[in-house]
């Protein structure tokens, strides 16, 4: 039986070999006994002037040039030599000569944010991202941000240059958002109204910061700077696309930024305006809120937006209706889909948005670097105005306040409210304010939207 088979292979390979043979030969002699034309058949013989059909207009190269060109295309070469022309931010028909050297200190800047996310913590889910996408943008040649090709563009495009991603990202924020804190303690809500001090006075450090040669700014501009005090991101995307949209890639990467560096910016802020006293503050359980007054409260409050300030309704509208969807119990699936599947994607592609736009013609210029600097201003006073509020409302409160929580009024969520407990429990271990800063939180994104609408409404016609 084994013999039978090993005839059969056999049998097998010497008619496939019979085959091959017989297509040799013919392949040979067709090529011999050609029609008597000009044109030259490749072969062996014809090696050193064979064509390839198709590449009759492909110029020839030598060794050193491919070596030459080869060297010219590399990133250290652009780095160290390559200058482009990329069109100016106000006036695309002109353009700004950019150095490959800055495009290295961008670069290494992006390393930067992701070591800072990666091996600090600071926020990973937004830096490292951010950071990815600032490294991407500025590779030489990389072309990830081409013109109706490159993926960050196509991004960029999707929807971190208009509303769209803004709008998607309060509506998640809406799914996974308790307003419980804040119901159930309102008088904090006046905690992240305060926080909105860092948002107006930003208005007048506008107007010190023109007087700096090679910096100038009109009031649109003024308006989409300093709803970065807010430490919202997706609000200062939104308000920049209405007021500055050229303004749009620094501001949002400012305000992402900061966001991110909530856990480095508020404690020493937090630190400096209380008292060891203060900090030892505790403050009692918070009452039980019920479900009704859970589902009712984001209707009422678009009720509001729409009838006091409808600018802002399309915002606080989003983020109205994810909670919603989150309290009323009988849509589990898309309050889960909001506030994961759906935030974790518009995040992802939000940031690496956001990091495209690290660009030098956008940030290494004097108005990107004055916005950086009002930026962290308005967020530092921001967080000053909640906590300076929670110590005034002490003097005439009964239980009292503790003041770190109002570093929360900012609109971070939920990091401010978690540094605010993470400040209370390095003095006492047992104090525990995540719940109680939720309130000034959540506030203060609602705070923030406003303050947008207002803004909107004043100047945006």
């Amino acid at each position: 039986m084994l013999g039978t088979k090993n005839n059969c292979k056999k049998q097998v390979l010497n008619a496939t070999l019979i085959i091959m043979g017989i297509a040799m030969v013919l392949s040979i002699f067709s090529t011999a006994f050609a029609s008597n034309n000009n044109d030259e058949v490749a072969s062996f013989r014809t090696m050193g002037t064979a064509i390839i059909k198709g590449s009759e207009n492909v110029p020839s190269i030598s060794v050193s040039e491919f070596l030459s060109n080869t060297v010219e295309n590399t990133g250290l070469n652009a780095i160290a030599t390559g200058v482009e022309q990329v069109p100016d931010l106000v006036d695309p028909a002109k353009t700004t000569a950019v150095p490959g050297w800055q495009r290295l200190v961008l670069i290494a800047i992006g390393f930067l944010i992701i070591y800072l996310g990666a091996a600090k913590g600071f926020e990973p889910l937004l830096l490292i991202p951010i950071g990815f996408g600032t490294v991407f943008v500025n590779i030489p040649f990389g072309g990830m941000y081409a013109e109706h090709s490159g993926m960050l563009k196509i991004i960029y495009d999707a929807g971190v240059g208009n509303e769209f991603f803004p709008m998607l990202i309060f509506m998640g924020i809406g799914a996974m958002t308790d307003f419980g804190p804040l119901l159930a303690n309102p008088k904090t809500a006046l905690l992240g109204g305060a926080a909105q001090l860092g948002v107006f006075i930003t208005l007048f450090g506008v107007a010190l910061m023109n007087l700096i040669p090679g910096v100038d700014y009109n009031m649109f501009e003024a308006c989409a700077i300093a709803i970065i005090g807010g430490a919202d991101g997706p609000t200062s995307i939104y308000v920049s696309g209405k007021l500055a949209p050229h303004m749009m890639a620094v501001i949002a990467v400012a305000a992402y930024s900061y966001m991110a560096l909530v856990p480095m910016i508020q404690p020493p802020i937090m630190k400096l305006l209380t008292t060891d006293k203060e900090r030892h503050i505790k403050m009692k359980q918070l009452r039980h809120v019920s479900k009704t007054e859970k589902v009712l409260f984001p209707i009422l409050l678009l009720v509001l937006s729409i009838m006091f300030i409808p600018t802002a309704a399309p915002l606080i509208g989003m983020l109205a209706f994810g909670n919603f969807v989150k309290q009323c119990g009988v849509v589990d699936r898309l309050s889960k889909t909001m506030e994961n599947e759906m935030l974790n994607i518009v995040s992802i592609l939000l940031s690496l948005g956001v990091g495209s736009q690290m660009t030098p013609d956008k940030i290494l210029n004097p108005n990107a670097v004055g916005i950086i600097i009002l930026g962290l201003v308005a967020f530092a006073i921001a967080t000053a105005g909640g906590v300076m509020m929670a110590k005034l409302m002490n003097l005439f409160l009964k239980e009292k306040i503790n003041p770190l929580i109002g570093s929360a009024g900012v609109s971070a969520v939920p990091m401010a409210a978690r540094v605010s407990n993470k400040v209370g429990m390095e003095y006492d271990p047992s104090n525990f304010l995540l719940m109680h800063a939720m309130g000034p939180n959540v506030a203060g994104v609602i705070g923030t939207a406003i303050a947008a609408g207002v803004f909107i409404a004043t100047y945006a016609s």
